[in-house]
């Protein structure tokens, strides 16, 4: 999901990297299609959509040899809809990645700026939205950012080198707030490990009071709930054969006094009440197998079943979700893919939302229980 394509930059640029011993990466990739939603609202739509699986970028990332085993480091990515040409991530400049830190083989990497959080790293690439594909094929809601609905602001993060396979992460984002120390604040921590084709992961992410209205703080403006707190929590195995790579995840996730739902469009709230929590368990199996080195196709099946909790009882909404991807390699550097997904809704007659159908990356909400969509794409890498 993450691959660095390509080194370009003015000869007295790399003249001056190379005395210096140091390199700047140019890379980036260019994702557009098509997608069509059966149902958005009781209509048929079909969309013209950038990025949906891959993130439409440009970075630019760098390194500097500080000696004794040391390096300063730095990557500034910018998102962008290459349909419209507008940057995404609510308009920020960077607002993909922007960091600076401190690399060491010996001792790890210390970095501080806008970053992904622990889970994201290490447990994510063990689902299949997370890896081989992206949105489309997210938990209802993305609900435990395995697709990176939201980046960590003001936040600093420890990655270890690997030790006998196994590599962790810690990470704290600041509020920023005088007087508000707890308050749109972030911490989180993951581990991860690998030995041949095995890799085994598990994170726990806590966010304290995220409002998208929040200027300052961790989380500002892309977060998928306002809630007091949340918490998400991630454990899965993946194992790769030779052309093959097959997978589980189970995901839990905890949202405390919440108040909306970024994916909502209707109603909110339940008639005469108040939501107090929403709990998700989101179960996957996942794989994908390589015909040739240029041709694959990949499947995920997603169980999610939730626990919504208000001042007028509680409620247990479901999801069924099947999704299939097969991807055919032009060139090393361009691809053309088809995918599509189904989900079906049971019906917890909540009466909001949570009881229709809403693949992540659908026209809108389905009128009834059940919504596919399919996309055909093309990606260039550079």
């Amino acid at each position: 999901m993450n691959k660095r394509w390509g080194i370009i930059a003015p000869a007295a640029l790399l003249a001056a990297a190379a005395h210096a011993q140091s390199s700047v990466t140019l890379y980036g990739k260019i994702e557009d299609g098509i997608n069509y939603t059966s149902n958005a609202r009781g209509h048929g739509t079909v969309q013209l959509q950038s990025g949906y699986d891959y993130g439409s970028r440009w970075g630019i990332k760098g390194t500097e040899d500080l000696g004794a085993g040391y390096q300063a480091i730095f990557t500034l990515e910018n998102g962008f809809d290459v349909n419209t040409g507008k940057m995404n991530q609510g308009g920020r400049e960077f607002g993909r990645q922007a960091f600076v830190g401190i690399a060491s083989d010996r001792y790890g990497t210390l970095t501080f700026g806008r970053q992904y959080d622990p889970g994201v790293d290490l447990f994510s690439p063990l689902t299949a939205n997370g890896n081989w594909t992206g949105y489309l094929f997210s938990h209802p809601y993305d609900n435990d950012n395995t697709d990176y609905s939201f980046r960590v602001n003001n936040a600093v993060k420890y990655v270890s080198p690997a030790w006998h396979g196994v590599t962790a992460e810690a990470m704290y984002g600041f509020s920023n707030q005088a007087g508000g120390f707890a308050n749109n604040r972030v911490y989180g921590a993951a581990l991860q490990y690998q030995q041949g084709g095995l890799t085994v992961g598990a994170s726990y992410l806590k966010i304290n009071n995220a409002r998208n209205t929040d200027s300052t703080g961790a989380i500002t403006g892309d977060n998928t709930f306002d809630a007091s707190s949340q918490q998400n929590i991630g454990i899965g195995v993946n194992y790769a054969f030779s052309n093959a790579l097959v997978g589980f995840t189970y995901s839990h996730v905890d949202v405390y006094d919440p108040t909306s739902n970024a994916y909502f469009t209707g109603t909110t709230q339940p008639a005469g009440g108040a939501w107090k929590s929403w709990k998700f368990d989101n179960f996957e199996v996942n794989g994908l197998y390589h015909f040739t080195t240029a041709f694959y196709v990949g499947a995920a099946y997603t169980y999610t079943q939730a626990r919504v909790a208000s001042t007028v009882g509680a409620f247990n909404p479901k999801w069924h979700q099947l999704s299939t991807k097969l991807n055919y390699d032009l060139s090393k550097r361009t691809s053309v893919f088809v995918e599509g997904v189904y989900q079906h809704a049971m019906n917890a007659h909540t009466g909001t939302d949570f009881d229709y159908a809403y693949i992540p990356g659908a026209a809108d909400i389905s009128s009834g229980p059940n919504q596919y969509v399919a996309r055909i794409a093309l990606l260039h890498h550079f």
